[in-house]
């Protein structure tokens, strides 16, 4: 694709920003739209997924001039005038930054653009979703969203609450049932048997030929950083689904790497974020030049990302939107080792070193170590002491729990480890704290009804949760204060599980305790996470992704087209 057929491609969201080079004559494109059919080689033969007009959709993206400061532009995006009226299909109310996102969805399909939900978590990116199919009720689907399998419930419990007048195919169960399900649809003969399926991650790659051979209206991913790895047959896979637009919604676009970020673009728009290595040349690299310490800090790098990324993301944060919203505090705990914490972990160590074992493995024993010794070197517990003085992280803990009972306060602890579940368990049920439970082998149905059971509930003091299952989806604002017995390896992680309390509907501040080992390989950990977040923060936080800016170009425009 030509640069004067780029321009034309994408002219309607900014292109009075571009500065295009002279052509004598300007072609016009024909509105291909984004089926994904186009194939994308692994990082080790990215050189064969370079073409020409690669660099230049980016670079034409890149000469994007802003004629507003970032602070200008989020003052301007609430006083812009909101053009999409509330769909009459949607029962309730939408809150007036949901409007404005709906405004900026539609905007972004009538452009024939396709985007990134970026909302922090939550503020509602599932609702401004079902408005947006709800806007487009003439064109009644079938759309297609992928959601994470712990929340497929909630998203066709919200469907019918704020849109019963559509139907719903919720695509689980075994094979037979699915099977059955496939058949049924096919056989019918009403092109509108449903409007909306809704499937997970899991079971669209296991029935991946089904849901190929069927044109969609919409494809949207929930939680889409599960496609942030180019590399993976899920990316793959979906990328290679025939849809006509294409949403991604994600509170955490970004989070190890700025070359998930690309994985992302791609997904959406192919031809202009086709290069993964000018990508990761211009700004990856040097970002983490900058994070690391080992370059200095370039603003006009970070300016020349964030005009590349506008134009395809809306993000916006609660403290922006959210006036009320209680304020969250951040506290680290350090605790330190035990005697015999120290002694597993200095022998551990010492014999690590004279061994061949894998770097993930030498820090998994050593965390577990860290969280409590039984873990890595089980015994079993005879004496009232022993609840405590194995470890002195749980008695850490106990201290904590104590002031914060007796404050009124109810508490989310977050781990990653089972075992470790099962530790606290035994802990609480010690102290006669009154608890649930939520891991990986929680049915779906049952979700639900223990996050009712415990905001309704006030008696219940704790629930405790795995990181990466109880870390999405669930809507716990009974709780005011999020304890992370460990952290985990991915810092966005952790920022999911603490909004679970941290969210609309949470009337008293927010209290984060993180509980890390001293003078172990946690304080490391922590760094990289820091490290990790301060890019998030520079790639995606600094940027301003508001509606302003999609706004003005437009306006500018259409200045440019009366004269």
């Amino acid at each position: 694709m030509s640069i004067e057929e780029l321009l034309e491609k994408y002219k309607g969201a900014y292109a009075s920003d571009f500065e295009a080079p002279s052509a004598s004559g300007s072609k016009t494109s024909s509105e291909s739209e984004v089926s994904g059919d186009e194939e994308v080689e692994t990082e080790e033969d990215e050189s064969d997924v370079e073409s020409n007009t690669s660099s230049s959709g980016i670079k034409l993206l890149i000469n994007t001039q802003s004629k507003l400061s970032g602070s200008q532009l989020f003052h301007l995006s609430l006083q812009q005038k909101v053009k999409t009226p509330i769909p009459f299909l949607l029962h309730g109310t939408l809150r007036e930054y949901q409007h404005i996102g709906l405004d900026w969805l539609v905007t972004m399909y009538e452009k024939k653009l396709n985007g990134i939900l970026a909302d922090e978590m939550g503020l509602g990116k599932t609702i401004q979703t079902i408005a947006l199919l709800a806007h487009l009720a003439c064109n009644w689907g079938p759309h297609l969203i992928i959601v994470p399998t712990s929340v497929m419930l909630n998203w066709e419990m919200e469907l019918k609450r704020w849109c019963p007048g559509f139907k719903i195919l919720t695509y689980f169960g075994s094979q037979k049932e699915r099977n059955l399900a496939r058949i049924r649809n096919e056989n019918d003969t009403n092109p509108n048997a449903f409007h909306v399926c809704i499937t997970s991650y899991k079971l669209v790659l296991q029935d991946h030929q089904a849901f190929r051979r069927k044109s969609w209206r919409y494809l949207i991913l929930d939680e889409a950083q599960n496609i942030k790895n180019f590399k993976s047959q899920r990316w793959q896979s979906l990328l290679n689904f025939n849809s006509h637009r294409r949403l991604l919604l994600t509170g955490t676009p970004l989070q190890n790497s700025l070359m998930e970020l690309w994985s992302l673009m791609h997904f959406l728009m192919p031809h202009v974020f086709q290069s993964h290595r000018e990508f990761k040349e211009w700004f990856s690299n040097p970002l983490t030049g900058m994070i690391e310490g080992s370059q200095e800090y370039n603003e006009g790098l970070v300016k020349r990302l964030h005009k590349v990324l506008r134009p395809f993301l809306l993000r916006r944060i609660k403290a922006d939107v959210e006036k009320q919203m209680p304020k969250k505090y951040e506290h680290v705990v350090r605790c330190r080792l035990s005697k015999r914490q120290r002694f597993l972990y200095d022998d551990f160590m010492a014999q690590a070193s004279g061994h061949f074992m894998s770097v993930i493995n030498i820090l998994m024993q050593l965390r577990k170590v860290c969280n409590h010794p039984n873990l890595f070197d089980p015994r079993p517990i005879h004496t009232v002491s022993e609840h405590g003085g194995d470890s002195r992280r749980r008695a850490t803990l106990h201290t904590l729990l104590r002031k914060l009972k007796a404050g009124g306060h109810r508490v989310l602890i977050f781990t990653q480890m089972t075992r470790m579940l099962d530790v606290l368990e035994q802990f609480l049920n010690y102290h006669g704290h009154i608890y649930l439970r939520l891991d990986g082998s929680t049915r779906v149905e049952q979700r639900q009804a223990l996050m009712e059971r415990f905001n309704a509930d006030r008696r219940i003091f704790c629930f405790i949760l795995s990181t990466r299952s109880g870390g999405v989806g669930v809507n716990l604002t009974g709780a005011d204060t999020v304890v992370f017995y460990d952290s985990d390896w991915n810092p966005t992680m952790d920022a999911q599980a603490q909004d679970r309390c941290h969210r609309i509907g949470q009337t008293r501040d927010v209290h984060i305790y993180r509980l890390i080992s001293e003078r172990t390989v946690e304080e490391n950990i922590l760094k990289k996470a820091n490290q990790k977040r301060m890019l998030g923060d520079m790639a995606i936080e600094g940027g301003n992704f508001t509606t302003a800016f999609f706004k003005q170009v437009s306006c500018l425009h259409k200045a440019c087209c009366v004269k």
